[in-house]
C-alpha cells in the first residue's frame, strides 16, 4: 500500500510523521494533509514540536494553541500546540484548592509541595494529552501530527504509560487526603467553598489518555511514517525510533527518504554528495526492505506556501517505490 493509497483509506484517522530533526518532516506532514484535503478528507495537521514550523509551511500564523482554517484550501484546518501553555492549564487542573483555603496550615503541612507535583517531562506531556483529548471531542477525518524531533518523539511515545501511572498515583492521593483537608477547613472555621473539580479533571484527563493508547496501536486508524534523509546519523537514528514503535506497537510501515540530491555531472560537490547519499540509499532499501519506500528529491528552494507543497504532494504519488512486489 503506498502513501497516498494510506491517505485513502477512509478509516485512517492519525497520520503521524517523525524523525530526526531537520529532515523535512513538517514539510511532508504539511504536503500529505494539503492532499488529503484537497481530495475531500476533513483534515487537522498538528505540530507538537516546541520550535514549531507548520506555520512557515504553509506561510501562515498557526500559534496560539487554536484551530485556524488554512487560507486557500477547503477542508484543511492547522494547529501548533504550546507546551508550555498545556502545562500552565495542567497546574491550574492540579493545584488543590482544599489545600489554598487551608491558608498557612497548607504550608507548614508540605501540601503546596503536593499539589506542584509534576512528573518529568510533563510539560510535554500535558501537549500531547492535550492534542488526544481535543481530537477525541473533535470530528475530523484525518489527523496529521508533524511530531517533535526523534528524541522528543521517544518520550512522547511512552508518556501515555508515564502519565497513566503518574496521574493514577495522583488521583489516589487526593482521594487519600481529600477527607482530611474537609475535617481540617471545619476546624478552622473555614466552612464549605465552591466544590472543587480538580480530581473529575484528573480523572478525565488519565482515562483520555488510556483510551489513546488503543487508538494509536490500531494500524486501520494510525499509521506512523518515518522521516529520514539519506546520511548515516540519521540511519541510526531512525533505528531507534522504529524500536521504539515497535515497543509501543505504534504501526509503521513508510519511510520517506528526503533531499535527494540530482544527479548533476559539470558538479564535483554534488557528485559527491550524491555518491554518498546513493551508498545510504542502497543501505536504506537493505534495511527496510519489508517497508514502502518515498524517494523525495531536494529542492531547490524552501518548501514554503501552497505551490510547493501541492508538488510536494505529487511527489508523494509518484516517487514511491514499491517493495516486495506491492503497487
Amino acid at each position: 500500500m503506498t502513501l497516498i493509497k494510506l491517505l485513502e483509506m477512509d478509516s485512517l484517522r492519525f497520520l503521524l510523521f517523525g524523525g530526526k530533526g531537520g529532515v523535512g518532516k513538517t514539510s511532508n506532514a504539511a504536503a500529505s494533509a494539503l492532499w488529503a484535503a484537497e481530495h475531500g478528507r476533513e483534515t487537522l495537521v498538528i505540530s507538537t514540536d516546541p520550535a514549531h514550523s507548520l506555520g512557515d509551511s504553509f506561510a501562515q500564523d498557526l500559534s496560539g494553541g487554536e484551530v485556524i482554517p488554512i487560507k486557500g484550501v477547503q477542508n484543511l484546518y492547522g494547529m501548533e500546540i504550546d507546551p508550555r501553555r498545556a502545562f500552565k492549564q495542567y497546574q491550574q487542573m492540579t493545584q488543590s484548592k482544599e489545600t489554598e483555603d487551608m491558608g498557612p496550615l497548607g504550608g507548614m503541612m508540605g501540601l503546596e509541595d503536593f499539589t506542584d507535583m509534576t512528573a518529568p517531562g510533563a510539560d510535554e506531556a500535558l501537549a500531547f494529552s492535550k492534542v488526544l483529548e481535543f481530537i477525541q471531542e473533535c470530528e475530523y477525518d484525518l489527523v496529521v501530527f508533524d511530531t517533535a524531533p526523534t528524541g522528543h518523539t521517544l518520550r512522547l511515545l511512552g508518556l501515555p504509560e508515564m502519565l497513566d501511572s503518574f496521574f493514577g498515583k495522583l488521583i489516589k492521593l487526593r482521594m487519600r487526603f481529600g477527607n482530611m483537608f474537609g475535617r481540617l477547613k471545619s476546624l478552622f472555621g473555614r466552612g464549605d467553598s465552591e466544590p472543587d473539580q480538580s480530581l473529575e479533571q484528573m480523572e478525565k484527563l488519565k482515562e483520555t489518555i488510556s483510551a489513546s493508547r488503543g487508538e494509536l496501536r490500531d494500524p486501520s486508524r494510525t499509521s506512523f511514517v518515518i522521516v529520514m534523509i539519506p546520511e548515516a546519523m540519521a540511519v541510526s537514528e531512525t533505528e531507534r525510533l522504529l524500536q521504539t514503535l515497535y515497543e509501543f506497537e505504534i504501526p509503521s510501515s513508510h519511510v520517506i527518504i528526503n533531499m535527494i540530491f540530482p544527479d548533476k555531472p559539470d558538479c564535483k560537490f554534488c557528485k559527491s554528495r550524491k555518491a554518498m547519499q546513493e551508498k545510504y540509499i542502497a543501505q536504506i532499501h537493505n534495511i527496510y526492505d519489508d517497508f514502502i519506500i518515498t524517494e523525495v528529491p531536494l529542492f531547490p528552494t524552501e518548501i514554503q506556501g501552497l505551490p510547493a507543497l501541492q508538488r510536494l504532494s505529487s511527489l508523494l504519488g509518484t516517487g514511491i517505490l514499491p517493495r516486495n512486489g506491492e503497487s
